[in-house]
């Protein structure tokens, strides 16, 4: 399980060691350059604040070592450290990882091919972002859960945001504020006040869902 505050080795790869998942002839992956891209869009989103990595830590909550290794391209960060600096850049993870695939706008129609995905390095669970454009308020993203694996996301990650999710197959637990719910195939849950939620597949099989997300 990830902690919120994971900072350790064990929340982290080395670039070289990072798993990319690939869907043939149905999507686009982000490719081994993800990392710079990321590094790339953290430094234009402290920058263009005029943040120094001190600012970004404090604001944040992960450590201005973490964040410069980072930025240096020396390690590849979670998607719970990802969460953290998105939401003190007042963006959804989703949000900040469009922005790092690109500058230019997105287009309205997401082909599927087009669609890019990427792993978490620490739980191995795939994001792949359906529909997501700066310039609309509405993002959906499709989460695959590997068996045996959890995520715990910090209240912070859903400031400004309203969303839902919906199993597609498999099942999935969520802990939100304290209160355990487990949703099989087809159920949707919608969130409350924010709040830290894990999100986690004890089954042996994975679990795949959809998060519709709204900003606020």
């Amino acid at each position: 399980m990830i902690r919120p505050d994971c900072d350790q080795a064990s929340g982290f790869c080395c670039l070289a060691g990072l798993r990319i998942i690939y869907y043939k002839r149905h999507m686009s992956i982000i490719g081994n350059d993800t990392g710079t891209r990321i590094a790339r869009r953290l430094r234009l989103e402290r920058d263009a604040r005029g943040w120094s990595l001190a600012d970004l830590a404090e604001r944040s909550g992960v450590s201005k070592a973490t964040i410069s290794k980072i930025e240096r391209e020396e390690l590849s960060p979670t998607a719970v450290i990802l969460v953290r600096l998105a939401s003190a850049f007042d963006l959804t993870l989703a949000g900040l990882l469009v922005r790092a695939e690109g500058d230019g706008a997105q287009p309205l129609l997401s082909r599927a091919a087009d669609q890019p995905v990427w792993r978490d390095p620490a739980t191995g669970y795939s994001r792949r972002q359906v529909f997501g454009r700066p310039d609309h308020p509405v993002e959906i993203i499709q989460v695959e859960m590997p068996a045996g694996k959890s995520v715990v996301l910090p209240a912070s990650s859903y400031a400004h945001i309203r969303q839902a999710v919906w199993v597609q197959s498999g099942e999935l637990v969520i802990t939100e504020n304290g209160e355990r719910r487990v949703l099989a195939a087809g159920d949707c849950l919608g969130f409350g006040a924010p709040a830290e939620t894990t999100f986690a597949n004890e089954t042996k099989t994975p679990c795949t869902y959809l998060v519709v997300l709204a900003r606020s």
